[in-house]
Order: C-alpha cells, then sequence, then structure tokens
C-alpha cells in the first residue's frame, strides 16, 4: 500500500513526539511492506510565526491532497495567551481545519491498559469490570457553530450562543456510530438532554430512525447527567457512546481522566468521505516542551488509529496497540504514568522499547 499524509506536529511538545511516532510508522512500513510517504505543514502558534495566521492556506493545500492527516498539538504558554501569536490559537487551527474538511465525528476511545490499573483513579473493583469506551462526538454543529453575540437587555449585558442541529447532520454521525459499534461489542449508548432541549428531541428522534438499519445494534437512549455519573459509578456498562459536540466535549475529557493519563489516549477526526485527522487529546504541554520526558504513546496510538480508520490496516494497527501494551508490561513509565518505586524513562526511550516490541 502507498499511502501519503499531512504531518501536522504544531507547538510544545507536538514536534517532539510526533518524531517519535514517525519513527514507529517507518517501522510499520518496513515490517509490512507498505509505502507511508510524508510531507510537513506548520499549524498554531508555528504557524502564525511563518504566516502570521494559525491555519494558513498553504497548510491547507498540503492537508488536501493527502490521504490522512497526522496532528500533534496546538496552544501557547498560560502566560502567553494574550500575545498575538496565541491569541485565539486552539479556535483557529483546530475549528478552522474541522471546518475545511467538514470533520464531522470525532473518535476519541478510552481504555484502561492492565498493566496500569493502579494510576486509574476510580476504585480497583470497579476497574477490574473492565474499562473500554469508544466517545463519538458529533463535530460541525450545536453551541459552538450556531449564532453568538453579546448585546444589552433591560440596561444590563447579555450574551447568546445558539445550539443548531440538522437531521442530515444527526443522521451522519449516528451511521457513524452504529457502524463503528458493529466492529465492537454491538451497543450505542445515546446521550442527549431530551427532556429539556428541542435540540437533543431532534437528536433521539433521528438516532432512532437510523437504528432501524441496524437492528444488530442494541441502542440505549440516556440523559447526560446520568452519563456523567454512570461514568464514575460503572463505565464498564459503556460500549459506544454516541453524543452531540458540547455534550461530547465535556464527557470525553471526564472519560480522558479514567486511563490515569492523557498521554495514553489517541482520538480522530473523520468526515462522511471517511478523511481523517489523528491527534492525542492531551495539548501542547508547553510546561515540559523540549526537555525530553513527554509520553509518546498518545501520538504513537494516533498512528494506530490512522492506520486502522482511514487505511483499513486493521493487522498493522493491531501490532502498534500490542506492542504499547507489551512495552508497558514490562515496565515502560514515562513521568506521567510512573509509580513509587519505578523509574521514568523520556520520549525516546520510551518509543525505544515500543519499537522493540514491534519487531
Amino acid at each position: 500500500m502507498e499511502k501519503h499524509i499531512a504531518v501536522l506536529p504544531g507547538d510544545g511538545i507536538g514536534p517532539e513526539v510526533m518524531t517519535q511516532a514517525l519513527r514507529v510508522l517507518a517501522a510499520v512500513s518496513e515490517k509490512f511492506g507498505h509505502t507511508f510517504t510524508t510531507e510537513e505543514a506548520v499549524i498554531g502558534g508555528a504557524a502564525y510565526e511563518a504566516h502570521g495566521e494559525h491555519f494558513p492556506d498553504a497548510t491547507r493545500a498540503i492537508c488536501a491532497k493527502s490521504d490522512a492527516i497526522l496532528f500533534g498539538s496546538v496552544g501557547g504558554p498560560v502566560s502567553e495567551l494574550h500575545l498575538d501569536k496565541w491569541k485565539g490559537c486552539e479556535v483557529n487551527a483546530l475549528l478552522g481545519i474541522r471546518k475545511a474538511f467538514s470533520f464531522n465525528a470525532n473518535f476519541r476511545p478510552v481504555k484502561v491498559f492492565p498493566e496500569l490499573i493502579d494510576i486509574c483513579p476510580l476504585k480497583k473493583e470497579v476497574v477490574e469490570r473492565g474499562i473500554d469506551i469508544l466517545f463519538i462526538r458529533e463535530l460541525n454543529g450545536d453551541i459552538y457553530f450556531g449564532e453568538k453575540k453579546f448585546f444589552e437587555k433591560d440596561g444590563r449585558r447579555a450574551a447568546m450562543d445558539v445550539a443548531e442541529y440538522t437531521e442530515d447532520q444527526i443522521a451522519s454521525v449516528a451511521n457513524t456510530a452504529f457502524q463503528a459499534a458493529r466492529k465492537r461489542s454491538k451497543r450505542v449508548t445515546s446521550v442527549d438532554k431530551a427532556n429539556v432541549l428541542h435540540t437533543s428531541k431532534l437528536w433521539r428522534e433521528v438516532v432512532h430512525e437510523v437504528a432501524k438499519d441496524y437492528s444488530d445494534v442494541a441502542l440505549e437512549d440516556m440523559l447526560v447527567d446520568n452519563c456523567a455519573m454512570q461514568l464514575i459509578k460503572d463505565p464498564s456498562q459503556f460500549d459506544v457512546i454516541l453524543t452531540t459536540n458540547m455534550f461530547g466535549d465535556i464527557l470525553s475529557d471526564a472519560g480522558a481522566v479514567l486511563p490515569g493519563s492523557l498521554g495514553l489516549l489517541a482520538s480522530a477526526s473523520i468526515n462522511a468521505e471517511g478523511f481523517g485527522l489523528y491527534e492525542p487529546p492531551g495539548g501542547s504541554a508547553q510546561d515540559i516542551a523540549g526537555k525530553g520526558v513527554a509520553n509518546p504513546i498518545a501520538q504513537i496510538l494516533s498512528v494506530a488509529m490512522m492506520l486502522k480508520f482511514s487505511f483499513s490496516l486493521q493487522a498493522e494497527a493491531e501490532a502498534i496497540e500490542n506492542a504499547v501494551s507489551s512495552a508497558l508490561a514490562k515496565g515502560a513509565r514515562s513521568g506521567d504514568i510512573v509509580q513509587k518505586g519505578e523509574t521514568a524513562i523520556g520520549s525516546v526511550a520510551m518509543t525505544d522499547v515500543v519499537l522493540a516490541e514491534l519487531a
């Protein structure tokens, strides 16, 4: 197989963990006989330095001619967010690229590695039931893309953000979720607030219409406040969680704490044609950037997701996932997951162990 990949390292720890992930991609290419070519482009603060904007046309063009996008992270130090380089950086870069390529479904797997069960914040008896959830969040609608304004009402300041959904937006991401569930345990939990919100009433109605085409997949409705509680009380009950843009943003971040570190999680944003962007959800971590200590696993697992979802290379993706699990089983620990009595290793050393297991 021959594929061309746009590589957007971004800011902070993005470039250093991306370097490690590309080492793993090269190893997979050699092991399985594929040809993966890459082309690097700037985004975020790095793009602002070069082009005066966070998502320049040159980067958009490189992404448009690729078969998939590997994304690092964007954003600056908290103390510098007032500077032009960083002001609106994440919104301009992330929402810009999502809109440019109509990414409408975000995939975020949340899995607790057996080797790291002790760093999960939940009680051991809860974790031992197993935690393996796939969050699928709609990306193009809801309050983030609706009308926004500041105004005065009765002489007082007021603000408004409008949540809006169309049935086509809902149906598209619902089909994506049911198809994903077919490859897992064939269960979808659709999360809404249909007891209050009209957008949620429409959401539930359309999801049930789509479900008729997937008689082999079990569908459950759950209100978002109950889902937030159940994620902590009994996360093992979930397989695929399908939800709206805002609820998904919040719930997937709540779920992200369960493995014990954001450095263990990957994510994907995919459009209706199957074109995808793959990234760690953990951010640029400017406080440790350049120190060589960042956990590369999230970026490495993003490569695995790319192979699985964009290129349908299941065996290759599983080889990476198994190598990561084996590395953890053998005691490889970066600083974010190290426990008392263990020794932390850096980004390069962690990747070396993964590569050894892959080989």
